[in-house]
């Protein structure tokens, strides 16, 4: 059994957390475009929500990953997408690798002061040329004494204009592009470095920058793990970002189904509620059933995760499925909705704005299924 008693005891903890510090905010925070980062991840630091699963030497709790899987869970209980992200990029994206691979100086520098919500972090991957194609990243640091020299420049940084440091991937060697990048902390209140806020579709409580290095400084020492070996610790990443998104996913779309129900029982039309309707109630029961499908598949890979084997098949195989379904599912429960669901301010319109991003982000859905295709032995020979 994945959860336990101690599980509820958090699941509750966290649920008031949401909505005494967060819920009554969003509207707020979605006409800013921006949330109070260090004021609530402090909160959340001084709770521990932030280190659940990280060691109790630096601040976490020392829990299994299932304790991270519940968090990514009830985080999807918060009334938009772009705050949940800008929190599980702190806790599940941007300090995986540090925490299991960097040194004890950095650990005490970024990591424990993370954990706590001290400082904001951010994941410094994706590149206006190079997206899911992460081997094609250009940004570059080059050895000069004992620092290195970073030039270039990184797109669509969740916690960008408010983050203190960057686990940034960078080009460190000149060997193959699979083997001559490194992750590097990067400080980001330093000489050379701009940021532009970006503006999008959805996700618009979370502050998301293009961020640029002009000849910036960094200690080599900064580097996170081995020096060239960073492209393979970012796909180590990559997986419980993708699981976190998955598990945060399951929660948005039960909402999303949940207030649909709501609304079809108490809107009526040609004289019924809108849910008497066979299409409607029938359509609504196969909803419900992919999302627990999907839930059993997260619940699968957290599981195979937690007894150390390697999940980037089912991770990958969660993220496609949860992107599919928060396209699938809330562009359906919105339809039931007729023009209220077409209005700015419904909950289920921003679902569906903030949810489009799934399919996006931490590897498009093509990503996905070249990754499940090739482990499944079904990708073409002459193209591996």
């Amino acid at each position: 059994m994945l959860f336990t008693e101690q599980h509820s005891i958090l699941r509750d903890q966290v649920r008031k957390f949401i909505e005494n510090e967060i819920n009554p905010f969003i509207d707020e925070w979605e006409e800013k475009e921006q949330f109070p980062a260090h004021e609530l991840f402090g909160k959340a630091g001084q709770l521990g929500f932030l280190g659940v699963n990280k060691p109790e030497k630096y601040g976490g709790m020392g829990l299994d990953y299932s304790y991270a899987l519940l968090m990514a869970e009830e985080w999807g209980h918060i009334a938009c997408g772009g705050v949940p992200m800008a929190i599980g990029v702190q806790s599940d994206m941007c300090t995986p690798a540090l925490a299991r691979f960097g040194s004890e100086e950095l650990k005490r520098d970024y990591l424990a002061p993370s954990i706590k919500g001290e400082l904001v972090g951010c994941i410094g991957v994706s590149e206006p040329s190079a997206g899911s194609d992460v081997a094609s990243i250009k940004t570059i640091a080059r050895k000069v004494g004992d620092d290195y020299v970073i030039n270039g420049s990184k797109m669509w940084i969740t916690n960008g204009m408010q983050a203190d440091w960057m686990c940034c991937l960078a080009n460190t060697g000149d060997g193959p592009m699979h083997k001559n990048k490194s992750l590097i902390i990067v400080p980001l209140h330093q000489k050379g470095i701009t940021r532009q806020k970006l503006k999008k579709l959805g996700m618009a409580s979370s502050d998301t920058a293009q961020i640029f290095f002009d000849d910036v400084k960094v200690p080599q020492r900064y580097v996170i793990g081995e020096e060239n070996k960073g492209f393979t610790l970012q796909m180590m990443q990559f997986q419980e970002e993708r699981m976190w998104g998955a598990a945060n996913v399951v929660t948005l779309l039960e909402n999303a189904i949940k207030d649909t129900i709501e609304y079809t029982q108490t809107r009526k039309t040609f004289g019924q509620p809108i849910i008497n309707n066979q299409y409607v109630h029938f359509t609504l029961g196969e909803l419900v059933t992919e999302v627990e499908a999907l839930r059993a598949l997260v619940y699968r890979a957290a599981q195979d995760y937690i007894n150390g084997q390697d999940v980037t098949r089912l991770a990958s195989m969660a993220k496609l499925k949860a992107g599919r379904l928060c396209r699938e599912v809330i562009d359906k429960c919105l339809q039931f909705w007729g023009g209220m669901g077409y209005m700015w301010e419904t909950r289920i319109s921003r679902q569906f704005r903030d949810g489009r991003l799934m399919s996006i982000g931490a590897g498009a859905d093509e990503i996905m299924l070249g990754i499940i295709c090739k482990l499944n032995g079904i990708y073409p020979t002459k193209l591996k």
